[in-house]
């Protein structure tokens, strides 16, 4: 009878044994498997502290350096593509841009050369300059072919002798007139002072009211419409 109960007693604690067994086995699976992610984050986090010092190293505008490289290269490879088919790279950009890019790089041009008005003589003589120079285009041909005749000679110094060693081209000459009749067309179509009205009502008691008055119809002109109707038909509350 012992014998028969031992015998059915083994299969249960070899049962039991492998069940422990596997437990362990999947425990120690378990706790491997956590090892390696532990090492993986580890080694993450260490790379991207190196990252992180790297770019701490870096000068200030690394950023928009490294974005503006690569919008560069971007620009060639799409001018030589534009060569390889034979297309003018300008034309196929302007029909790439949408109405909303343009009307927002428009406004953004404005933002960046504002419309300041009159200050004093002297800047508004160097916003003239600035302009005007702009306009001008350069004839690097032509510059190149002097830098090669003339040589250092070419970069005047203290000590240069300027008077008579200029000859100015015809083109140049033509460019000059051009331009000069130009402004003189746009200063004959502008006009400092503006017309005065013999009909329109007395709001002002000096030119400065005036110009205050002008500046609040400007700004306010729409909201008090209706107030200053209702004033005049006396029916105002």
């Amino acid at each position: 009878g012992s014998s028969g109960s031992e015998d059915e007693a083994r299969p249960g604690t070899a049962a039991a044994a492998a069940a422990a067994a596997q437990k362990r086995e999947e425990r120690l699976r378990k706790f491997r498997e956590l090892h390696m992610k532990r090492n993986e984050a580890r080694k993450l986090n260490h790379q991207e502290v190196v990252e992180e010092d790297k770019r701490l190293k870096l000068p200030a505008n690394w950023e928009a350096k490294k974005a503006r490289l690569e919008w560069e290269l971007k620009v060639e490879e799409k001018k030589k593509e534009c060569a390889a088919r034979g297309e003018d790279y300008e034309r196929v950009k302007l029909l790439e841009i949408s109405a909303e890019d343009a009307e927002r790089w428009e406004r953004k041009k404005k933002r960046k050369n504002p419309d300041l008005g009159f200050s004093d003589y002297a800047s508004a003589q160097l916003r003239q300059y600035q302009r005007l120079t702009r306009q001008i285009k350069p004839d690097l041909e032509q510059y190149e072919r002097l830098k090669e005749q003339y040589g250092e000679a070419l970069y005047p110094t203290s000590d240069s002798l300027l008077h008579g060693t200029h000859v100015p081209s015809k083109e140049g000459i033509d460019r000059m007139v051009a331009d000069l009749e130009k402004q003189i067309e746009k200063r004959e179509k502008y006009s400092r002072r503006r017309p005065y009205n013999d009909d329109a009502d007395i709001d002002y008691i000096n030119e400065r009211n005036a110009k205050f008055n002008k500046k609040a119809e400007r700004f306010y002109g729409k909201y008090t419409a209706e107030i200053k109707q209702n004033l005049e038909r006396g029916t105002a509350v």
